[in-house]
């Protein structure tokens, strides 16, 4: 056989002890993955239901892959975190940020020490040298898996909506803060996923590992990641046009109606996410039509604002009950991925 290449060879499917059908493997290949007789090797059945075979436990260790980013004093913090970014997305365990003629950029650096502490999760400062900054991910995927990393960044989004809407009841500057700056465990939780999800795209026997039934569910994951991370941004949203708000002793008046409309759109997300682990369509089914009933309760409680609040609040209050709406949506988002994940099941035998 060639080693330039895929080939195809076509060999006869064989019945023995009248239950079992063999197949004969390709003398080269066998040899040159250096098995012989009473090797083990693992067949795994693909989403396209096409089967591929490897030895036993080749690849399954998770080999330590170093990045080296060149930078200069012409190149922006901005860019040289971007780059950060793109290595650790892709998989690098290690990366090195080097500058080969003089000391980094003391911009530089810090820019890429706070990025790594505030949104790389599992990720370290190894050494810290006047040329050379060498940052090193610790956290394997079998530790957090991608399931995992989901629930735990979707029990702070939920989270944060919930306090930002008390912040708001009460206003609270301080606690509208303290949600603002949460949106960086969100982010961390995001990228985390995402690289997963690509090392998973590269070699699909890891998919398991990382807590997902087959390949065809990357896309869905990275599709529900995007959604938790907006939903993130909108608690954010609201914290920051509490901050500009006077309500002036109206509070209770406004949130009357504002109050009732948040649980239903955080109570939408939260169900959307349990339809995902439960993997069950008939309550995604439920969550859209649930946010959808949500969608003709927004003009009351903006009549409500109209009618209670200043002037000079009316358009930040706009914001807030857009950004209440928005969680909801993005839990319907979700819920339709969930169908679309769930849809085998569902027709099976149909």
């Amino acid at each position: 056989m060639s080693d330039g290449g895929a080939q195809e060879e076509v060999r006869k499917l064989q019945l023995t002890g009248g239950s079992t059908y063999i197949v004969s493997l390709p003398k080269g290949w066998v040899e040159r993955m250096g098995l012989g007789k009473g090797s083990h090797v693992s067949i795994t059945r693909m989403d396209d239901m096409t089967l591929s075979l490897r030895p036993e436990g080749a690849g399954r260790e998770e080999e330590p892959r170093r990045a080296v980013i060149a930078v200069s004093d012409d190149i922006t913090p901005e860019n040289v975190v971007r780059r950060v970014i793109s290595a650790y997305l892709i998989g690098y365990s290690m990366i090195q940020i080097r500058n080969p003629v003089k000391r980094i950029d003391l911009a530089q650096k810090l820019a890429v020490k706070d990025f790594t502490r505030k949104k790389l999760i599992g990720t370290e400062i190894l050494s810290d040298l006047p040329r050379e900054l060498t940052l090193q991910v610790l956290l394997s995927r079998s530790e957090l898996s991608v399931t995992d990393a989901l629930r735990r960044m979707s029990v702070i989004a939920a989270s944060m909506h919930r306090e930002a809407v008390s912040a708001l009841r009460m206003d609270d500057s301080r606690l509208a803060r303290e949600i603002v700056a949460l949106d960086d465990e969100v982010d961390r939780f995001g990228l985390y996923i995402i690289r997963l999800l690509k090392a998973a795209a590269e070699d699909p026997y890891s998919i398991r590992g990382i807590g997902l039934r087959s390949a065809r569910e990357g896309l869905g994951y990275r599709l529900i990641t995007k959604s938790v991370e907006r939903m993130a941004d909108h608690a954010v949203n609201i914290a920051q046009n509490s901050l500009a708000l006077t309500l002036s002793g109206r509070g209770e008046d406004l949130m009357g109606g504002l109050g009732p409309l948040s649980d239903e759109a955080v109570g939408v997300f939260e169900d959307s996410i349990e339809a995902l682990f439960d993997w069950s369509y008939a309550s995604a089914e439920g969550v859209i039509g649930r946010a959808e009933r949500i969608r003709g309760e927004e003009a009351g409680v903006v009549r409500g604002i109209i009618k209670y609040a200043a002037p000079e609040d009316v358009p930040a209050l706009r914001l807030i009950v857009e950004s209440v709406m928005r969680t909801a949506e993005y839990g319907a988002d979700i819920a339709e991925v969930v169908l679309n994940l769930t849809i085998r099941d569902e027709i099976r035998g149909g």
